[in-house]
């Protein structure tokens, strides 16, 4: 192939696809070990903390508030889950900020609470048999907390519901949280000058998103029985994604498509994320963000450790009990 950097500056974009062909036609050779190719990922939002292992990195109590339920967190959809239930709830617990882009997980406090490292993480220290209960992942501490408060109603008594709130929960840390993850590391949080893994990672998971996306939008138009028909039940499309009631399944699976809905995967000089994907294609997947957006414990909820604990309870904020008006996402 001819080098461009040989060519006359006039002539560089005339030779460019044969490049490109060269640059499509070699094969990737991994190297011997995984360590040689740390230095590719260099630059990515995330360099500061990326590390191959697990633990803490510096000695560090977690605080503690006066409530039984401590929650570490952050405003993440991640977050956002949990925040939620707790709001709906209506338990006391207190909230403290974990910023992960200071290493705050990394700290023995919080690898005690999650040896994951990865928000959120709680603490009930009133625990089974009156002991402390370190809680991570996500799902999990909702599923304890459902486990704790069953009265409230948001995890189903019924072994068939509860058999198909389980699946939503799974799908969501399987793969919607995932996906949709990995989607937005490439579209806006990959190292820059990367353009042909960020092309790839893009489409790989922008696809990928699309399906899954596609999922809700089936389910919620009313197709499939979880009998083992792919076809319309006839109830017609659905309020919720288990029985016609709220539930931990539409928590769970409400923050990513928000995520992609609001701004957090919007940068300057690219396309918004809703409209890269097409979101207006899945009408019934809107109608059901909205419904639940309109709820004050899920605006609540969202704001759980954004910048601070509970944003809301200063004066003047819209979703104060204070206030006379609501604010809506």
């Amino acid at each position: 192939w001819i080098n461009l950097c040989s060519l006359p500056p006039e002539l560089p974009s005339t030779y460019s696809c044969a490049m490109a062909r060269d640059e499509e036609n070699a094969k990737w050779i991994p190297p011997e070990r995984i360590e040689d190719l740390y230095k590719a990922a260099d630059g990515n939002s995330f360099t500061g903390i990326n590390r191959p292992t697990a633990g803490p990195q510096n000695e560090s109590l977690l605080p503690r508030g006066e409530a039984r339920f401590q929650l570490y967190s952050l405003a993440t959809p991640n977050g956002w889950k949990v925040g939620i239930l707790l709001e709906e709830l209506g338990i006391a617990y207190d909230a403290h900020v974990i910023n992960i882009g200071s290493g705050d997980q990394f700290s023995s406090g919080f690898v005690g609470a999650s040896p994951n490292s990865k928000i959120p993480a709680a603490v009930d220290f009133e625990g089974p048999g009156g002991e402390p209960m370190a809680l991570m992942e996500g799902a999990a501490i909702m599923l304890y907390l459902c486990g704790k408060y069953p009265d409230r109603g948001f995890y189903p008594s019924d072994v068939r519901l509860r058999s198909e709130c389980l699946q939503w929960l799974f799908w969501q840390v399987g793969s919607q949280g995932p996906m949709t993850g990995n989607f937005g590391h490439f579209m806006v949080y990959a190292p820059p000058g990367q353009v042909g893994a960020r092309n790839y990672g893009v489409a790989r998971y922008g696809m990928e998103v699309q399906r899954l996306l596609d999922v809700l939008e089936r389910h919620l138009a009313g197709n499939g029985d979880f009998r083992g028909s792919a076809g319309p039940h006839a109830s017609g499309p659905r309020t919720f994604l288990v029985g016609e009631a709220y539930s931990v399944a539409d928590m769970a699976c409400l923050p990513w498509v928000l995520m992609l809905r609001g701004n957090g995967y919007d940068r300057p000089g690219q396309p918004r994320a809703q409209d890269f994907l097409g979101l207006g294609r899945y009408p019934n997947v809107s109608a059901w963000v909205d419904r639940l957006a309109s709820r004050p414990a899920v605006q609540r909820g969202m704001r759980v450790c954004a910048g601070s604990p509970k944003p809301w309870l200063k004066d003047g904020h819209p979703l104060n009990p204070a206030a006379a008006g609501k604010s809506k996402l």
